[in-house]
């Protein structure tokens, strides 16, 4: 497995990383354990994890039982805490049930890490996200309508250079490695390391934005970003909530495949199931026919040939997913593999 720098850390982390918010519904505790053995032993280092999972589907009741169940692996495993990379995020503002949906603050970081501490079974937490921005976000399908003209800038500024603070003074007291983002702007970004900079505060190491086959807005501007400035991606979503793994061919209407993400939780896929995507996956399955692979594999593998990757997160609800995603990053990409990726991608360049 082919490690990569998270940003510039100096904190090596496998290119996959094993996903986890069907931790605690969808999956048991042994199960999450053992998912976590297997993908050790074949070189992913990294877990990604959210105060807020599990999401399949999202309650108060289970809020926060994903980071549980790595405690549980932490508790079972002392002797090689420092041989795994634990990420997990802090809510922003608006989501319910964390919080009352508080936005993130010094005050709630506070609050937050200490209780992702105690859950995990840890005393630091290798990389701390913002998961989404207190000013809103084009992310989740919000980017239709997204309007940030109502923002005031002096205001997030503020808050970026408090929130700064606060993680440094975690960061100094060894319970924070470093520090990143997920689903943020270009204008974001660049203003967190702006300020970071300019204050000898932490500086963000990675962005944890969607990215796939089927939704590639990093390409542009954020990748541009990425690149000059060592802020590498940790692609959430690689496989389009499970639509490129070709499990929901030949699915429509009302109907789901039984225990699927889409017959437990969101039934359209947070927007993702639309006629336009189940035409893009038929498409990118016939490239995978026609070259002789899983096109699971196949459009995990493409991600990890992306100049800016440093992580595609991808999770599992079963030993034969886990095990089918892992080998994914065995394929080869040749010239006529990604001609014919890149003439699906010109036909349906945004299928949701």
């Amino acid at each position: 497995m082919k490690m990569n720098e998270l940003g510039r850390t100096g904190i090596k982390v496998s290119e996959l990383s094993l996903g986890s918010m069907t931790w605690g519904t969808q999956n048991t505790v042994d199960e999450g354990c053992k998912q976590i053995d297997y993908a050790m032993a074949h070189g992913i280092n990294f877990v990604d994890t959210a105060e807020m999972y599990p999401t399949t589907p999202l309650s108060k009741e289970t809020q926060g039982d994903t980071e549980r169940v790595i405690g549980e692996w932490v508790s079972r495993n002392k002797s090689r805490r420092d041989q795994i990379v634990l990420a997990t995020k802090v809510s922003g503002s608006g989501y319910k049930n964390v919080r009352n949906g508080a936005p993130i603050s010094a005050e709630t970081i506070e609050e937050a890490l200490h209780s992702s501490l105690r859950s995990m079974q840890t005393d630091y937490v290798d990389l701390y996200q913002l998961h989404w921005p207190n000013r809103g976000s084009y992310a989740f399908r919000q980017g239709w309508t997204y309007d940030p003209t109502g923002q005031d800038t002096k205001e997030v500024l503020a808050h970026m250079e408090s929130v700064l603070a606060a993680l440094d003074k975690h960061v100094k007291a060894g319970k924070i490695r470093a520090i990143g983002l997920s689903n943020e702007s270009a204008w974001g970004t660049a203003n967190w390391l702006r300020i970071a900079e300019e204050n000898a505060y932490p500086r963000m190491a990675s962005v944890q934005n969607e990215y796939s086959l089927m939704y590639r807005a990093f390409d542009l501007d954020m990748a541009e970003l990425s690149h000059h400035e060592d802020v590498g991606l940790l692609s959430f979503s690689p496989l389009a909530c499970g639509l490129l793994t070709g499990k929901y061919l030949g699915f429509g209407g009302d109907e789901r495949p039984e225990g699927s993400r889409a017959s437990v939780s969101a039934a359209n896929l947070g927007g993702r199931w639309t006629d336009t995507a189940h035409e893009c996956v038929a498409a990118y399955s016939e490239v995978a026919d026609k070259h002789e692979l899983d096109i699971t594999q196949m459009a995990l593998g493409w991600c990890l040939t992306r100049p800016f990757m440093t992580s595609a997160i991808f999770g599992a609800t079963t030993m034969e997913q886990l095990k089918t995603a892992i080998g994914s990053a065995k394929i080869e990409f040749h010239d006529e593999l990604m001609e014919d990726i890149l003439t699906v991608y010109k036909r349906y360049p945004a299928p949701y």
